[in-house]
């Protein structure tokens, strides 16, 4: 059911005070040195030097010449952050006294709001198991608020997760580099949990724009408690299933796969050369985006 409109303003601005705080305090000026290298312009290339970032050879000319060089880039005025939100049914679990649809939000204003410090375009994409909604990137607090009103307020119609999707159209309608934050869970994964489902997409959006990954899960989705035989419905399938916790071997498998799909999700965003970090529900943030940064 959707709020009122004076529900939904008070929790924006409750939001901003906190969110809008920690950026200008804490993240406006880490946020900038860790990604202003990403905003650039083509300028030339050099030869290469120990040290230097290997993404940044241009392998054409080093092929040509047979020697390694680097492109060189000019920072341009102009800036643009992207969030690519996961608003698919999964967001609506929490047992921490928080939602991840909530933590979600939180980082998500944290970030525009120190993109904002710096004078860049914020942009956001809302995906499902399609793309439910778009907002081009713009400058200013009125449009960070108008985002963060949404992330409060939004009604996907899809229920599952189309990552792969998302990514696509990502990079189909932004053709300027520019910094994106992929907020999910990254459980969009075939049976198994091989990983592979979404690669394609993380391969071309992370090689045309500076992509970083933000895992956002919940503790009980790591390992089941003991509370003997319940009902689980998967939020995005609305599949049920009865499952006898009290089984040893049952919470032995449950955590099993959480691990397996883990190191799968590990293995393709490292593969495909994207930052990453998770986040569980009821943990502090800031801590988790300030070890993104000092990764950068």
């Amino acid at each position: 059911m959707k709020e009122n409109e004076e529900d939904i303003l008070r929790k924006v601005r409750k939001i901003e005070i906190k969110t809008r705080g920690l950026s200008n305090d804490i993240f406006a000026g880490k946020y900038h040195s860790a990604f202003k290298g990403r905003g650039m312009a083509f300028s030339e290339v050099r030869d290469y030097r120990i040290g230097d970032d290997i993404r940044d050879i241009d392998w054409n000319v080093t092929a040509r010449n047979r020697k390694p060089y680097i492109k060189v880039y000019e920072e341009e005025r102009e800036l643009t952050m992207m969030l690519l939100v996961d608003v698919s049914a999964s967001r609506m679990f929490g047992t921490q006294g928080q939602l991840k649809k909530n933590l979600i939000t939180e980082i998500a204003a944290v970030l525009a709001f120190s993109a904002a410090q710096n004078n860049d375009k914020i942009g956001c994409i809302f995906f499902s198991d399609r793309i439910e909604k778009y907002i081009p990137p713009k400058k200013g607090r009125q449009h960070v608020l108008r985002i963060i009103s949404d992330l409060v307020d939004f009604q996907p119609e899809g229920r599952g997760t189309d990552l792969n999707g998302a990514l696509r159209f990502f990079t189909n309608v932004m053709k300027k580099r520019c910094t994106a934050f992929l907020l999910t869970d990254f459980m969009d994964l075939v049976p198994g949990a091989d990983g592979t489902r979404f690669e394609e997409g993380l391969k071309i959006a992370s090689s045309r724009h500076d992509l970083v990954g933000l895992r956002i899960y919940d503790v009980r989705e790591t390992a089941l408690p003991d509370v003997g035989i319940v009902e689980m419905q998967d939020a995005e399938t609305g599949r049920k299933v009865w499952v006898d916790t009290a089984s040893r071997r049952t919470r032995d498998s449950y955590a099993a796969y959480w691990e397996l799909a883990s190191a799968a999700i590990a293995r393709t965003l490292t593969k495909c050369r994207v930052d990453t970090v998770s986040v569980a529900t009821g943990e502090d943030y800031v801590a988790a985006l300030l070890r993104l940064f000092k990764m950068r």
